[in-house]
Order: C-alpha cells, then structure tokens, then sequence
C-alpha cells in the first residue's frame, strides 16, 4: 500500500535543483544534490544550506514549572534568549526524543523536536503539560532553515547586520527580509552556523536569496548524517530510542538529577544497578565503513555488540562507526572489529568527537 508522503515548502524548489529525493521519517526530503564530498567541503570549508522544515516547533505560553518535570534539564534557570538541550523520557527511562528548548520570555517557549517524533512528543506534553500552560503545536507554520560553515556569519550579516552578536546556543529575533523571525546561533554540523524559523509559505523567498550568494551551496540529508557522525552527535533512531537511556548512550550530562522528571526513578534504579551496554565510538583502519545493523566484535571474535551509525568521513579519510557493546567488554588495546558474515574490518576506539577542527564556536 503506498504512504503519501510530507513534503516541505521548499521542495519545488529543491527538485529544480537537481535534490534526489527519497522517503525520511514520513517526509520526501533531498538526500543529495552534488553528492556526499562536495556537500561536505561546502559545509567544513565555506557554507551550505538546509532545509529542516521537517522538524517540529512546539509553542508553550506558562511557567517553567508547568513542563519542567517533562524535560530531563533544568529549564527555570535559563537566561532569557537561550537554547538549551534536553530529552524526554518515558517511564523506564528510555528516550522518547531529544529536543531543544528556547525561552523567549519568562512564561514563553519553543520547543524544536525531531520530525519522525511531531505527533508522538505532541501528545506526551498535552497529556504531562500542568493546567493553565497553553500549548499550540506550530510544526506546519514554521519552516527551518539551517545555514552552516565557517562563512555563515559573514553571509548571513549582509541580510541581518546584528546576527554577530549572537552566542553559542542563544538567539534573538530579527528582521528578515519583511518578518521578524528568530535566528538561534545552533546547528548540526559541527561548524559556525545559524538556525532561521521563518514563516511556512514564505520560506522560498530566504532560500532563493541566500542560494544567490554563490558560497552558498544547497546541502541535504546525506550529508547532515555524515556530518553529525563526525561530531558524534545522536540521531532519533539510532544512538537514542525508547529502549536507550541517557545514561547507555553517554548523556549524562544532560540530565539533572536534582530536579524531578518522568523516567528519574528508572534511571537512578539503572545507575544503582549499572547498565548493560555503553555506546561506542571507533575509526576504522582502512576507508571502509562500518553501517547500521553490522556487528562488532572483540579481537577473539566474540560478539559484543552492534553498530547504530556509521559512514565513510572525508574529514578523516577513514570509516568512522557508533555502535553499542557490552558493558563488561574492557579492552587495553583499543581494537574493536566490525563486519557481518561476509567480512570483518579492524578498527580502534577512539575519543569523540572524530572531527575537532570545525568552526563551531569560533
């Protein structure tokens, strides 16, 4: 039975440029349009755009205590016009999804979820929201475009001229082309870059200007996928599911344990009692590339785990993999094999990041 499938406000546009489109979390999205390494020196050397419209934008007018408890970060703290990471869990301790939470004023916010989890994370805070917070999912009137690369700021001050003052995970609202929109200094890529939520049925008009700029360079969802890989960013689906706690996929630091939330309890249990697996990060020592669904092994050949993402990095010229393996696996010599039944590769854990050179806070 076929499935009719969302399509953003840009897509014309994206097919007029040559977009390949394939079927992404219930959307029809570009998956490349120059191709994988041309796409990725865009983004590490000058400046690609993308069109993230697929992501859900939550509105939540109320105290922070009226969703705080939802959240695992503590959000009453915040500074006004500040972003803030966090995850929400259910009851077990696994993660419904993980978001991004901006505070607009004392008693407003925004929340950005991901695009497979809009209608799940919908109905999780209309059913956990306290009385008297007001919520409007805003997901089809917000289109998302992210402009990302050491050249993003220089680009993007010519349209907004106050876009330099902007921090790392801050934002503010600016005059853009005939809208006040807000602008966060955020991304998914590891580089310098911007986050524009502009209204739906007029985003083509941002797209067509900044793809004027000739260092501007249309990018799509291959390349965001090598892209986070490198930084060792999570994706929903792959390091993060409902069976994955913060504390299994080395997230700890996003999680207050101070204050209440739904799924605490689970996960004070687990650190009590110790997880079963830990994420893993590892380089392999060749140019192949581990992917979704092969094993990893020990030295000996046994079996201790499985790989969640990975992808060939032209940053590091290697196959670079995310995978989850048995706690009790400890071993000094770093190695760690990849493969499936048809072959096996070597490769060694490494610190995340792999890419450290970006221009991400620069």
């Amino acid at each position: 039975m076929s499935v009719t499938l969302l399509r953003t406000p840009l897509f014309e546009e994206q097919m007029l440029l040559g977009g390949k489109m394939v079927p992404f979390a219930g959307w029809e999205m570009p998956v490349q349009f120059e191709g994988i390494i041309k796409e990725h020196a865009a983004n590490r050397q000058g400046c690609s755009l993308f069109d993230c419209s697929h992501m859900g934008e939550f509105l939540i007018d109320g105290p922070a205590s009226s969703f705080d408890h939802i959240v695992t970060q503590t959000i009453a703290d915040m500074p006004l016009k500040t972003c803030r990471y966090g995850m929400v869990l259910n009851d077990k301790g696994g993660v419904i999804d993980d978001l991004i939470v901006y505070r607009m004023a004392v008693e407003k916010w925004m929340i950005v979820v991901n695009a497979s989890n809009i209608d799940k994370d919908h109905e999780h805070f209309k059913r956990h929201l306290k009385p008297g917070a007001v919520f409007k999912d805003v997901s089809f009137e917000t289109a998302k475009l992210d402009i990302q690369g050491p050249l993003s700021r220089e680009i993007l001050a010519r349209l907004v001229p106050g876009i330099a003052k902007l921090e790392y995970y801050s934002f503010d609202t600016f005059d853009l082309l005939g809208e006040r929109v807000i602008i966060s200094r955020t991304g998914y890529t590891g580089e310098l870059g911007f986050e524009i939520y502009y209204p739906w049925d007029k985003a083509k008009v941002v797209w067509d200007v900044l793809l004027a700029d000739k260092r501007v360079r249309p990018t799509a969802l291959g390349v965001r996928d090598v892209l986070r890989i490198e930084m060792c960013y999570p994706l929903y689906g792959h390091e993060l599911t409902d069976e994955i706690s913060p504390w299994e996929a080395g997230l700890k630091k996003f999680v207050d344990l101070s204050k209440d939330f739904i799924g605490k309890e689970a996960l004070l249990e687990q650190e009590k009692a110790g997880i079963s697996c830990k994420i893993v990060h590892f380089a392999s020592l060749s140019r192949r590339s581990p992917r979704q669904g092969h094993f990893l092994f020990s030295e000996q050949g046994e079996k201790i785990g499985e790989v969640v993402s990975g992808t060939f990095s032209p940053a590091l010229g290697r196959g670079i993999g995310i995978g989850f393996i048995k706690k009790t696996f400890t071993n000094s010599s770093k190695v760690i094999i990849f493969g499936d039944d048809k072959f096996k590769e070597g490769s060694e854990i490494v610190a995340r990041p792999f890419y450290k050179e970006g221009s991400l806070k620069s």
